[in-house]
C-alpha cells in the first residue's frame, strides 16, 4: 500500500518535538487551531470517549476553554475541521489515483484500499467517519458525514463503470451503481468493526482475500 499515499499524506501533521522552554512561546497563527484538533483526533481514540467535553479538551491542552472558542466559535466547528481533514486527505487521494493508474479495476482497488488504510491510521477519525463521535453532536455534522460517502460512491461508480464499458457489458451503469453501493458497505463495516472493537480489528484485516471476492 505504500504507492498509495505516504504517512505523512495519511495522518494529521504533528508538530515536531522539542525541549519544554523556560517561558511557553506564543504559538504562531493557526497553529493553536491545529493542535486543538490533533487533540481532540487523540481523545477520540480513547476508550469511553462517547463524548468529548469542551472543558475536558482545554485541560489537555493546558489552556482555558475561552482560548478554545478564540478559534472555534463552537465544538461542532472543531468537529468539522476533522472532517474536512478527512475529506481534504482522502479525495485528494483518490484524484491522485485517477491520474496515475490507467487501469479502471486496479483503480478501484487501490481506491478502498486507500480509504481503509486512512481509517487504520487515524483510529481517532474513523469514530468520525462512523458516526460513532458525532452521536451527542449537531444533526450536519453526521449529514456532511453521510454526504462524504455518497461522493466516495459516486467516485466508485464511475471507475466501475468505465471498467464494465471496457469489458463490453451490457448495462455497465446498473452494474457500476449495484457494486459501488456494495463496495461502500464492506467500507463502512470494516471501519465501524474497526471503531467499535476498541481498534483491534484493523480494517486491514484479510483485505486482499476481502477484495477478492468483492472486486472478482
Amino acid at each position: 500500500m505504500s504507492d498509495l499515499a505516504s504517512e505523512s499524506e495519511l495522518s494529521p501533521q504533528a508538530t515536531p518535538a522539542s525541549a519544554e522552554p523556560a517561558v511557553r512561546k506564543r504559538p504562531k497563527p493557526g497553529e493553536r487551531r491545529v493542535q486543538i484538533l490533533q487533540a481532540l483526533a487523540t481523545m477520540l481514540e480513547q476508550p469511553g470517549a462517547e463524548r468529548i467535553t469542551t472543558s475536558a479538551l482545554a485541560a489537555r491542552l493546558e489552556v482555558s476553554e475561552a482560548a478554545l472558542y478564540r478559534h472555534f466559535a463552537s465544538k461542532a466547528q472543531m468537529f468539522e475541521g476533522l472532517i474536512e481533514f478527512i475529506e481534504q486527505t482522502v479525495f485528494t487521494l483518490i484524484n491522485q489515483i485517477g491520474e496515475r493508474e490507467p487501469d479502471h479495476s486496479v483503480r478501484t482497488r487501490k481506491l478502498v484500499v486507500m480509504v481503509l488504510q486512512f481509517a487504520e491510521k487515524n483510529p481517532g477519525m474513523t469514530r468520525v467517519m462512523v458516526g460513532d463521535a458525532l452521536v451527542f453532536e449537531n444533526d450536519r455534522l453526521q449529514e456532511r458525514m453521510n454526504q462524504f460517502f455518497d461522493k466516495l460512491e459516486s467516485s466508485l461508480k464511475q471507475s466501475l463503470r468505465d471498467a464494465a464499458a471496457a469489458s463490453g457489458a451490457a448495462t455497465p451503469t446498473v452494474d457500476a451503481q449495484v457494486r459501488a453501493s456494495v463496495i461502500v458497505a464492506f467500507m463502512v463495516g470494516r471501519l465501524q468493526r474497526f471503531a467499535r472493537s476498541g481498534f483491534k480489528r484493523l480494517p486491514s484485516e484479510h483485505l486482499e482475500a476481502s477484495l477478492a471476492t468483492i472486486l472478482g
